[in-house]
C-alpha cells in the first residue's frame, strides 16, 4: 500500500506492515486546495448527486450558523477536521462510502465518522478535533479516544447501531452491492448482539488539532514514537493514523464565503 498526493502538506511514516501514519499541516487553502475542494465538495456532502457548489456552500455556512452558540465552536471544528481528512483521502484513492453531514437534520452523523474502501478493503474511520489551547490538544491523546471509541462502537452494545447507519449511508450514495449486504449483515448482527471484534477491522483515527490562528508545525519524528508506542499491544486488521495540524477554522469559513 503506497500514498501520493499532489494536494495537501502530507509526510509519511511506516508503522508496520501496510499500515502508515499520515502527518498533515494545513497552512492555508492555496489556489491547489481550493480547487480540489471545488472539485470535491459536492462528492463529499452529496454522494453522486451534482449539487451546484453556491448552494452546498450557503447550505454548510447555515449549518455552521446554527452551532455557533458554542464558544468552544467543538461541532464546526468537528465538521472541519472530518471534512478535510475526507477530502485528503479521496486525494490518496480512498472511495467514500458514506455522506459527510446529515444536513437535513442540522447534526453531524450518527455512528461512525465515516465509511471508505481502498482495494477492495473496506476501512472505518473515526475523527477527533480541538483547540491547541484546550488541556488534551495532542494528537497521541486525540488518536487514543478515536481508536477506543471505535473499539467501543464495534465490540460493545450501544444505543446506536453504527452498521446500520453505515448501510443506509452506503445506499444512498450507490456504493456496490457487496459493501451493502456486508453492512446489512454486520447490522443484523449488531441487533442480534453478536459484536464484531477490532482486530478484524481496517480503520483510520484521525486527529486534528486547530492552531487557532498561530502556526505550529508538527515534530514528525517525536510523533512517530508516540503513536507507535501508543499502538504498541492495539489491535486492528489494519491502520491509517491521520494527524492535521489545521491553522484555523476560519480558513474554511472563508473558503465557504468566497
Amino acid at each position: 500500500m503506497t500514498f501520493t498526493s499532489e494536494i495537501f502538506d502530507v509526510e509519511y511514516r511506516h508503522i508496520s506492515n501496510d499500515n502508515y501514519l499520515h502527518v498533515i499541516n494545513i497552512q492555508e487553502i492555496n489556489t491547489e486546495l481550493e480547487e480540489f475542494i471545488d472539485t470535491c465538495i459536492s462528492l463529499i456532502c452529496y454522494g453522486p448527486d451534482d449539487t451546484d457548489i453556491s448552494i452546498i456552500k450557503k447550505e454548510l455556512i447555515s449549518f455552521f450558523e446554527t452551532k455557533q452558540s458554542d464558544p468552544d465552536k467543538r461541532t464546526i471544528k468537528g465538521a472541519i477536521a472530518e471534512f478535510f481528512i475526507n477530502l485528503y483521502l479521496l486525494d490518496i484513492g480512498f472511495k467514500q462510502e458514506y455522506l459527510f453531514l446529515n444536513l437535513e437534520e442540522n447534526s453531524i452523523k450518527k455512528g461512525f465518522d465515516g465509511y471508505f474502501t481502498f482495494s477492495d478493503e473496506e476501512w472505518i474511520f473515526e475523527s477527533k478535533s480541538g483547540s491547541i489551547n484546550s488541556s488534551n490538544a495532542t494528537h497521541k491523546d486525540k488518536i487514543s479516544t478515536a481508536y477506543t471509541d471505535l473499539k467501543k462502537k464495534v465490540e460493545t452494545k450501544t444505543s446506536n447501531n453504527p452498521w446500520k447507519n453505515a448501510f443506509n449511508h452506503a445506499k444512498r450514495v450507490g456504493s456496490e452491492d457487496d459493501i451493502i449486504k456486508n453492512l446489512k449483515k454486520l447490522s443484523d448482527d449488531f441487533v442480534l448482539e453478536k459484536y464484531q471484534k477490532i482486530k478484524d477491522l481496517n480503520i483510520i483515527p484521525g486527529s486534528t488539532i486547530f492552531l487557532e490562528g498561530n502556526w505550529i508545525d508538527i515534530d514528525t519524528d517525536d510523533l512517530e514514537i508516540k503513536i507507535k508506542g501508543f499502538l504498541s499491544g492495539k489491535e486492528y486488521k489494519g491502520i491509517n493514523v491521520i494527524c492535521v495540524n489545521n491553522k484555523s477554522i476560519e480558513l474554511f469559513q472563508d473558503y465557504l464565503n468566497r
